[in-house]
This record gives structure tokens, C-alpha cells and sequence, in this order.
């Protein structure tokens, strides 16, 4: 268990957080959600110890073991993988360590096989004979093959880095877990396996997440930070968004009674105030009167973009006709034989394990790299608009973002670009930032800013809710479930998928498989070749 107490927390004059108490129990799994800047990560290093409070304390039950998902994924270059996952439990791999060390020693000494004996005992209390299947089980469950086990971890591309950092943080059944945004460069089939591990799992968890089907899955309950407070919800992410939009429905309705209430009153009293016969009556709706208060809506801090493509024109007939595309990268086909044709209407989710397959074919249909082989044809009518993974070249320059934004929009008129950045969420001097130091979401709201100003008529992201928070999510994931256009994406984001595709495409090593269908039924069909 680990509860807070009281916590405040100060930067300065601003109160990130104040008076905070709640208890996490062991059982649950909780949702930590809020708006970006509401301390979601910092609240998790207050309690891991990373963060000293101003004022309160966290406490931890006696003997228990915190375990956190390491976000830097070069700490452990000089480490090998394996060893990296059992470092999880960091006193297991000290006595691992200190074993190795004495066992060395060229001469034993009866001190040397003392201490020997007490860490063989504490070892074998913490399974130490099991640590490297355990970390072996793990790192295979998450997709990181046998063969790279006993690889240093420079040695490993980044998307393996951030499956091994996680196989860390989960080994040695650690009585409480601290995950910020473990889905993150996981490719579904290791999302479905952290899904059932942690629904399996009977300690404590605290997540946060913008992988809305994530939280749905494992949580037991919701830790809204929102004005410097955290209220619990029992349920999962769409329980507290139903009943927090229905709390405030009823909050407003309340509030119109009252001020219907309100009016009754202030009439009779205006009415019947002269009249003596009524005046004590009128005396005694007036003190009603100033006894009824409208409870204050503060609304919520979260703030959603508005975000709406609206193409200049519809396809023609003829979209795009893709033969036989092969890429090799250093050494390696990604791309094998890659065919397909999309129709109008089409709104294509490319999926697999293989992200890098996903950019390339993007980076094909865009003309930004050429094939080995095959062709790409694009309908003449087509108007394309693209948002890449990487977007360091869109952001280089010294320009605000005001200018920079201002390239792709077609009314030179201030006001109306300052209401436009206004909805994406630039408001004030923010549209005077320099757009090569925005971060990560900016730069996201920023790019999807410029694809509503171009009016495309067919539209490719490639994985475009990184760095995206979940009220941007939303606002992006219902624009282009209206977006009347062709779309081809790619994303991790189980709920965005099933809600936008009609169509799903999974690069393979031999080429590809395409179902025109949702995704939750794909899924369904091919477990049902696997079992």
C-alpha cells in the first residue's frame, strides 16, 4: 500500500498541488489522467522519491518494493540485456554482484564464507535461482527475441530499449508499480500481453497513459489531477468520463432550478413588499432568498482542439494503385512485395510489428524515397496531406509560430489566423514562440494545423498521437472519423484504430494481409487462426 498525506508541492509561486490525500491499495490498478501540465509524471516521482513535496508525506508500507519505468533509454548501454531486466530488483542484483565478487576471491577466507552464506540465503528468499528465466520469460512475452538477451543494450535498436526498460520494471512481482506511458513504441501484440499482465497482476499499479483502450483494459479505478487536487473514481477511463460529464449535467440542471427558484422568489417580493397583508410573507421570501447560492461549475482545466478536415474537393474514382514495392535498409527487406489498391472511402490502418515497414511505405507514397522495385500511382485528383513521425525538418527554423502557420493559410488576416490558432490551443504571446522550441504536442497540434489548412482531399499519419494528450486524442481521433476524405495511418492506439478504419492492412515479412473490416473483428479472425 502507499498513501499520501497532505501533500503540497511548490515551484516557485506556482501550487502544482496542495493537500493531497489518498491511499493506493494493493489489488488495484490506477489511472492517473489530467491535462498536459497537471503533474501527471511529477506526481508519479513524488512517489517514487525522486521529488521531495513541499509540505506532506508519502508512505510506503514497511518491506515493501517500488518498482518505476525507466524513461532514459541509455542509462544501461554498457549493460547486457539481461542483466538490465534482473537490475529491476536492485537488491537482488547487488548480491548477485557481491556472490560474483567473493566467489572470485583466489583466497577464501572463513569471513569471506560467512558472508557468502548469508547473501546465498537472502538470494534464495528472493528466487535469485530464478531471476534469469524470469527476465528471459519476460523480455520473449514482450517481444524481444532470445538472441538478443545476452546483447549489450547499445547494441539494441531504441523500440527494443523500451521493452527491455519495461521487462525491468515488471520483474520480481514488486509490490508497487509506477508505469509512465509503458505503451509508448509498443507494438500491439506486446500491448495485449502488458494488458493481461496487469490484469493478472495482485499488487498495486499506478499508470499513466494516453492509450484510452489501455486504461479501459486494466484499470480498476481513475485519479483525476485536476486544480491541484486528485479525486478517485471507481471504474475505468470511459466510467469517470461518463459519470464526470454526467455529475456536471446534474450540477447545471441543479443550478437552473435554483435559478428558476431564484426568479419566483425575486416576483413575489417585488409584488407583494408594499402590501401589508403580505409583507410578512415577502419578509420571509426575501431571507429564502439570500439564503440560495448557485453552486460554483468550475469547469475542468482540460482543454480539447478543435480539429476538423475539411477537403476542397473529393477523389476521383481513382485513389491509389500500389505494385509490388520492395525496400531493403541496411541490409534488411522491410517492404516485400507490397501491393494493394484504395478505393474511395477508404480509411486504411496499417498495422505490425515492424514500424519501421509502416514509415518506409509512407515515405514511398510521399516521394520523399524511391523502392528497390514496384510502382505508385496516385489518382489525378488526389490532394495529398501528410503528417510524419519524425517532423524535426518541418521545425528548424527561427520563425513563430504564428509565421510558421501562416504559410499555409490562405486569408491574410491576423484576427482570423489568431482565432484559428486560438482552437488548436495557441492563445496569448504563445503564437509568438519559436517554433524550434516547441514541444513534442505543440509541434503535433502544429502539424495537424497546417493538414486542416490544406484542405486535402487524402490524408497519411504516421503514428500521429505521440506526444498527443488524451483530450487532443479525442479531438483528433473525431475528426477523422467525420473527415469525408481517404485516409492511410498508422498508430498504437487500439481505440483510434477501431474507431477510424474501415479497412486494415498488416505488413508482413512476405508481404502483407488486407481485410476490409474493423479492427477489433481482424483481431478476433486472427486469433482464431492462431489458436
Amino acid at each position: 500500500m502507499i498513501q499520501i498525506n497532505n501533500v503540497t508541492l511548490k515551484f516557485g509561486k506556482r501550487t502544482l498541488f496542495e493537500d493531497v490525500n489518498i491511499k493506493f491499495t494493493p489489488g488495484n490498478c490506477y489511472g492517473l489522467i489530467g491535462a498536459n501540465g497537471s503533474g501527471k509524471s511529477t506526481f508519479l516521482k513524488i512517489l517514487s522519491g525522486e521529488i521531495e513535496t513541499t509540505h506532506g508525506e508519502v508512505i510506503i508500507d514497511k518491506g515493501e518494493r517500488l518498482a518505476v519505468l525507466k524513461q532514459n533509454h541509455y542509462e544501461y548501454d554498457e549493460e547486457r540485456v539481461i542483466d538490465t531486466v534482473i537490475m529491476g530488483n536492485s537488491r537482488l542484483y547487488q548480491i548477485m554482484k557481491e556472490k560474483e565478487e567473493l566467489y572470485s576471491h583466489t583466497e577464501f577466507t572463513d569471513e569471506d564464507g560467512m558472508k557468502l552464506g548469508e547473501l546465498e540465503a537472502e538470494f534464495m528468499e528472493l528466487n535469485g535461482w530464478e531471476a534469469e528465466s524470469e527476465a528471459s520469460e519476460l523480455l520473449n512475452n514482450l517481444g524481444v527475441e532470445v538472441d538478443l538477451h545476452y546483447l549489450l543494450m547499445k547494441e539494441l535498436p531504441n523500440n527494443k530499449k523500451v521493452k527491455v526498460l519495461l521487462a525491468q520494471a515488471l520483474f520480481g512481482n514488486p509490490d508497487i508499480l509506477l508505469l509512465d506511458e509503458p505503451t509508448n513504441n509498443l507494438d500491439i501484440e506486446a500491448i495485449s500481453w502488458l494488458e493481461e499482465f496487469l490484469i493478472n497482476f495482485d499488487n498495486t499499479v499506478i499508470v499513466v497513459s494516453h492509450d484510452r483502450h489501455f486504461l479501459n483494459k486494466v484499470c480498476t479505478h481513475i485519479a483525476d489531477i485536476d486544480y491541484g487536487k486528485i479525486k478517485l473514481y471507481i471504474g475505468n477511463y470511459d466510467f469517470w468520463y461518463e459519470s464526470s460529464q454526467l455529475a456536471l449535467k446534474q450540477m447545471k440542471e441543479q443550478n437552473k432550478k435554483k435559478e428558476e427558484k431564484i426568479k419566483e422568489l425575486q416576483s413575489f417580493i417585488a409584488r407583494f413588499a408594499a402590501n401589508a397583508s403580505k409583507s410578512r410573507q415577502a419578509t420571509s421570501r426575501k431571507k429564502m432568498l439570500d439564503k440560495i447560492e448557485l453552486d460554483e461549475i468550475v469547469p475542468s482545466s482540460r482543454k480539447y482542439p478543435y480539429i476538423d478536415f475539411k477537403p476542397e474537393r473529393e477523389t476521383g474514382k481513382e485513389v491509389l494503385t500500389v505494385k509490388n514495392i520492395t525496400k531493403t535498409i541496411d541490409g534488411k527487406k522491410v517492404l516485400n512485395n507490397v501491393s494493394f489498391i484504395m478505393q474511395k472511402g477508404d480509411k486504411i490502418a496499417f498495422v505490425g510489428t515492424n514500424n519501421i515497414a509502416k514509415t518506409t511505405l509512407f515515405k514511398i507514397l510521399m516521394g520523399e524515397e524511391n523502392p528497390d522495385s514496384g510502382t505508385v500511382e496516385w489518382g489525378k485528383t488526389v490532394n495529398k496531406s501528410y503528417m510524419p513521425q519524425d517532423n524535426t525538418d518541418y521545425f528548424n527554423g527561427e520563425e513563430s509560430i504564428m509565421e510558421w502557420i501562416g504559410k499555409f493559410y490562405k486569408i491574410d488576416d491576423e484576427t482570423v489566423l489568431r482565432g484559428f490558432l486560438g482552437r488548436m490551443l495557441f492563445s496569448g504571446e504563445e503564437v509568438f514562440k519559436k517554433v524550434n522550441v516547441l514541444s513534442g504536442g505543440e509541434k503535433a497540434r502544429c502539424m495537424l494545423s497546417k493538414i486542416m489548412l490544406e484542405a486535402g482531399n487524402l490524408i497519411i499519419l504516421d503514428e500521429p498521437t505521440n506526444h498527443l494528450d488524451l483530450e487532443s486524442i479525442t479531438s483528433l481521433n473525431n475528426g477523422l472519423i467525420k473527415f469525408n476524405g481517404e485516409l492511410l495511418f498508422s498508430s498504437h492506439d487500439h481505440q483510434f484504430v477501431e474507431t477510424t478504419a474501415n479497412r486494415i492492412i498488416e505488413l508482413t515479412d512476405d508481404g502483407l494481409i488486407d481485410r476490409m473490416t474493423d479492427y477489433d473483428t481482424y483481431l478476433e479472425e486472427k486469433a482464431k487462426k492462431i489458436d
